[in-house]
């Protein structure tokens, strides 16, 4: 939480008094702690600070740009930060918003598919990675951690809201609707439904083989229709405009529709279910597109808002990278990835809590803001002209003895090149 440049492990030891380099790398880097204990526990601290019953877990992912191929998960894939495939590592996070304030729940590191290939055993075991660790996609990296949180009930909640990407993934929203949560999944326009729930039957046995067990659509029964298709047809009564927050650039203002719709499933009828629709008004052509699983009763103002309750989960990143050095991190390994992410939880819910009890007075207080004011009473090191002419010296030949330490390493391959 202090206002230095870089909140790497060294520039943090370096900016405090007696600040030990050595054990705070080992403590992040290889520290015997688990995290699984400690993430119950602040859950259950999120939920005393900001716990509501109509709260919202907002499921996204988190890229971390970076160089080279040693860091645990790194590969070219695509990367939010920069909005193209990049070298990066890929992770799913979930954020706990109420009107109270938001914040950080939980993490996974995603591993893709070729981490699991024959060529990246030795990375493998010098990232520390647990041996048994399977291969998951990101959807069911979001259910094991949305799982749980349903299971047992510490961190109050009703809602869960997730983009495109997670949307599109029938098997979890189906796990979300058993747990008797509602989601709101923005999904692409290929999704499709019917107005009208289609007639199914069982077809009638015919003269040879095994009879049919599996129900199929009634011959001359509708196609589903197109998500993006069913919006064109809403009349303009349908749409309904609402403020749903005061932005940095002033309030945002959408038109909302929604229809209710049999979903499909295998091709059959699957869940009745809401397809909602958002754009701004007199930009009729940016369309986005929802499914819902929320009663048929629901209010539509409801289903706007959670619309729109995906921006926590964006501020918290911005927060955590920007202010807690969230990005910032060095390690390479495993463990060292969780500890760091850990830490980083909980630096920025402690900037949350302070925010809400100094709220009453001070209501437009950002996480930002309570760092800032954190800086006159946070421990640091004060340097002298004497002590900062020392940091520079000790700097130089850090660099050096890296550079040297490279330059030794590339000749060595370029001399087993040209043998």
């Amino acid at each position: 939480m202090l206002k230095i440049e870089r909140k790497a492990i060294e520039p943090m030891a370096r900016a405090l008094d007696g600040g030990n380099i050595q054990a705070m790398q080992q403590f992040v880097s290889v520290g015997a702690w688990e995290d699984a204990a400690i993430l119950r526990t602040h859950q259950m601290v999120v939920a005393e600070t900001l716990g509501a019953p109509d709260g919202v877990v907002i499921l996204d992912g988190c890229d971390f740009p970076k160089q080279g191929d040693d860091s645990v998960g790194v590969a070219r894939q695509y990367c939010g930060p920069l909005g193209k495939v990049a070298n990066c590592q890929a992770s799913v996070v979930l954020v706990y918003a109420s009107a109270k304030g938001h914040t950080f729940l939980d993490r996974r590191l995603y591993l893709p598919g070729e981490w699991f290939a024959d060529d990246h055993r030795e990375r493998w075991q010098k990232c520390g990675i647990p041996a048994g660790t399977p291969f998951q996609t990101k959807p069911q990296l979001a259910w094991a951690m949305l799982e749980p949180l349903c299971a047992q009930g510490v961190v109050p909640f009703q809602w869960v809201t997730m983009d495109e990407e997670y949307g599109r993934n029938t098997t979890l929203l189906t796990h979300l609707d058993s747990a008797g949560r509602y989601y709101m999944a923005e999904v692409p326009h290929s999704t499709r439904g019917w107005r009208k729930r289609p007639h199914t039957a069982i077809p009638p046995a015919g003269t040879h083989g095994r009879p049919p067990t599996r129900a199929q659509l009634v011959p001359g029964s509708p196609q589903a229709q197109r998500v993006d298709a069913l919006a064109k047809t809403l009349p303009g009564k349908a749409w309904h405009r609402f403020t749903l927050q005061e932005g940095t650039k002033g309030p945002v203002v959408v038109e909302i529709a929604a229809i209710r719709v049999t979903t499909v499933a295998d091709g059959l009828p699957g869940r009745e279910e809401w397809f909602v629709f958002r754009r701004r008004p007199g930009y009729v052509h940016e369309l986005k597109t929802y499914r819902c699983n929320a009663p048929a009763d629901t209010p539509i103002a409801t289903l706007a808002r959670m619309t729109a309750m995906r921006w926590p989960v964006e501020t918290c990143n911005e927060d955590g990278k920007t202010e807690l050095g969230m990005d910032h991190y060095e390690v390479r390994g495993w463990k060292g990835w969780h500890h760091h992410m850990t830490m980083t939880f909980l630096s920025h819910l402690f900037l949350v809590r302070l925010r809400v009890k100094m709220g009453v007075d001070a209501p437009a207080l950002t996480v930002s803001q309570v760092r800032q004011l954190l800086q006159v009473v946070l421990p640091q090191r004060k340097f002298d002209a004497e002590s900062a002419l020392d940091e520079v010296e000790r700097i130089q030949k850090r660099n050096r003895a890296a550079y040297r330490s490279h330059r030794k390493r590339k000749l060595r391959e370029l001399h087993a090149q040209l043998k």
